[in-house]
């Protein structure tokens, strides 16, 4: 179990990317869906086609981290655009713990803790 400081930004890309690409890859990907970089210090999550496979972009200050999940059965249950054309997400880092648990956050009733501004 991995735990995120209840402060810290969480930036989930909505479409599907290459899980090949690593730290660079997903640094350009970062940069160009949110507007802040990765010196904010925000995690920037990814998932493939499939959504079987995660990984989390951080930076902290002495580098970059990338972690990775990968489900042995089942898929993540991805959330959708709030907004027509959006690119990204803001989610709470409780959110995000309740993804990465396996938790559908679609069928429950989205409290306001569920997407930031």
């Amino acid at each position: 179990m991995i735990g995120f400081p209840s402060g810290v930004r969480v930036h989930l890309a909505l479409e599907p990317h290459d899980m090949r690409k690593s730290f660079n890859g997903l640094a350009a990907i970062a940069s160009a869906t949110v507007a802040r970089g990765l010196e904010s210090g925000a995690l920037f999550v990814f998932t493939n086609k499939r959504r079987n496979r995660l990984k989390i972009l951080y930076y902290d200050r002495t580098g970059v981290c990338v972690l990775a999940k990968r489900l042995e059965k089942g898929t993540f249950s991805w959330p959708a655009a709030s907004k027509a054309g959006a690119s990204a997400l803001s989610l709470a880092p409780e959110a995000l713990q309740l993804l990465l648990d396996g938790i559908d956050l679609r069928g429950a009733e989205m409290r306001p803790w569920y997407e930031r501004d």
